[in-house]
């Protein structure tokens, strides 16, 4: 399915895309199974961990997986971002990694076989299709399974490989017996909510790309 044995791989992660979709999928995604899957399918240069975290909060429920990731392997990359109140009282987080993935994945274009997008994001087309014109092939993961699909159209055509992640599940999921490793949080908790256990999240909190 991929290129095998000395092939370069760089793998970009769009952190709340691929923890929703793995949510809409029904499992937990294990990031050391996930590594160790494409540290087997050639030479993996890097794997990038893009997330936003909301500035000035003491605590961030996303912490503890962000250092986890940082010493496991993964390159992660942050960015800090605002709450805001949108026109109907609604309060939103504007947090959106795309241009960060997008400079990182030009800039090492020409040292990579291979890049494995996790993100079902329409915007990354333009991104993918300038990859593919300085010979780098494109593997796309997200999932068509869910209704509706957590891919957009537009990002599946493009890509030169697409895999749902229900087929990776067996691989890269993490065993319920297992003690779980820290997650993306699908919503931030305000700080009078907030717990001190990991995934603690208030369902009124919605993320606006």
């Amino acid at each position: 399915m991929l290129f095998p044995g000395s092939s370069k791989i760089a793998l970009f992660i769009d952190g709340a895309n691929l923890y929703a979709t793995a949510k809409t999928l029904g499992f937990d995604i294990d990031y050391k199974r996930l590594l160790k899957e494409f540290q087997n399918r050639g030479t993996l240069l890097r794997a990038f961990y893009y997330t936003a975290i909301i500035e000035d909060q003491e605590y961030s429920s996303i912490r503890p997986l962000i250092d986890w990731l940082d010493y496991n392997g993964y390159t992660v990359v942050t960015k800090a971002t605002k709450e805001f109140v949108d026109a109907s009282g609604r309060r939103k987080v504007k947090g959106n990694m795309d241009i960060e993935l997008a400079v990182d994945a030009m800039e090492l274009a020409e040292h990579i076989d291979q890049m494995v997008l996790f993100s079902g994001d329409g915007d990354f087309r333009s991104l993918v299709e300038a990859m593919q014109r300085r010979g780098v092939r494109v593997t796309v993961v997200s999932t068509i399974t869910s209704q509706p699909p957590m891919i957009a159209d537009e990002l599946r055509r493009q890509a030169d490989i697409f895999t749902d992640l229900v087929e990776l599940q067996a691989k890269i999921g993490r065993d319920p017996a297992e003690r779980p490793v820290p997650r993306e949080p699908r919503h931030h908790t305000p700080q009078f909510l907030q717990r001190s256990t990991v995934g603690a999240r208030n369902n009124d909190d919605d993320f606006d790309d």
